[in-house]
């Protein structure tokens, strides 16, 4: 799978473990920044990442920052995009079994690398479940 990520500064470290992670597993990966520890703004990271999962030039996203919130509702202004973000690894089951999240998002500052580990696994092992969950994804509006 060719999976893009980006974090922003509070990101940075899990972003570069999980990268190791993932091409570890036989993914391919692409890096959206940032490159640095340095204070950044996470939506110049976001919003390439947003435009890669649109477009088609990556299957899927991870985004990380502080609390994710921040990543979460800069991607989410993106029409195709369907950002999730959890923090454990039942949330990060239903945001793709329900929600048919196409990008992750997680909250560094409150979870740990392990966890993190564990809910991006369990994102990509999950299928979108369809049915009355497909109507509802139907009835958010792409443009």
């Amino acid at each position: 799978m060719k999976i893009g990520i980006c974090s922003d500064h509070a990101g940075f470290e899990y972003k570069g473990k999980l990268i190791s992670y993932l091409l570890g597993k036989g993914h391919e990966i692409v890096n959206f920044g940032t490159d640095s520890p340095e204070s950044c703004d996470y939506a110049d990271f976001a919003h390439p990442l947003a435009d890669a999962v649109e477009k088609g030039t990556v299957e899927a996203g991870i985004a990380i920052c502080g609390t994710g919130n921040g990543m979460a509702i800069t991607l989410n202004k993106h029409q195709g995009i369907r950002a999730g973000l959890a923090w454990n690894t039942a949330i990060g089951e239903l945001v793709k079994e329900h929600n048919k999240a196409n990008v992750l998002v997680l909250p560094a500052r409150f979870i740990s690398y392990r966890m993190a580990v564990s809910i991006v696994r369990t994102w990509m092992q999950t299928a979108f479940a369809g049915g009355r969950h497909a109507r509802r994804i139907e009835k958010i509006p792409v443009k």
